[in-house]
Order: structure tokens, then sequence, then C-alpha cells
């Protein structure tokens, strides 16, 4: 028998993050600039991006996440950064939500 206490964190989140190593890139709100990233987990409600660039927490972007099965389209969606925090050898790892998937 098993309950929420004993469970750990991971496994308490509503949704399951899936390891993905999937390129992606972002559009920064309000700007045509662009940054190239590999999402690392997707989850329903957030993701964690490798990028080169530092990006502001607070930052909207535009995303797209390229299928590579044409039975699934690619996903487009606004995210929020949560956090960015400074990798060991260059780059960074954002934190992001997904505030809204656009439609089909």
């Amino acid at each position: 028998m098993t309950n929420l206490n004993m469970r750990s964190y991971n496994e308490k989140r509503d949704f399951i993050r899936m390891k993905v190593e999937t390129s992606v890139v972002l559009t920064l709100e309000g700007s045509n600039q662009q940054v190239e990233g590999l999402c690392k987990d997707l989850s329903g409600t957030g993701m964690l991006i490798e990028v080169s660039d530092e990006i502001k927490e607070g930052t909207v972007c535009d995303t797209r996440l390229p299928s590579n099965n044409e039975a699934f389209p690619s996903l487009d969606a606004k995210i929020k950064i949560l956090r960015c925090s400074p990798l060991a050898e260059n780059g960074y790892l954002l934190g992001v939500e997904i505030v809204e998937i656009s439609s089909l």
C-alpha cells in the first residue's frame, strides 16, 4: 500500500517528465531574437532546455519543438523562463513553464 507521503518528490508531480534530446528554437517575445537550444525533458506543464546564452527569468518566448514522426504534430507553445542556471561547462539550463499551447 503506497501513500503520498511515501512516494519520492518526482512521483508527486502531476505530469511525468519524459527524457528527450530534441532541438528547439525560442523566439523572445517582443523581438525577433531567436535562441537555439536542446530540450532535455518535457512534461505537461514545462520543459528543461539547454541553451548557450543566458535568458532572464520571467522572459516569455514562443517555441517550436519539432516532431520526427508525421503522426504527431510539432509542439508550438508560449513558455515562461522560471530559472536560468549556469552549467559547469559553457551554457545554461532553463527551467520553463508552458503557458499556452498553440492550436493546430
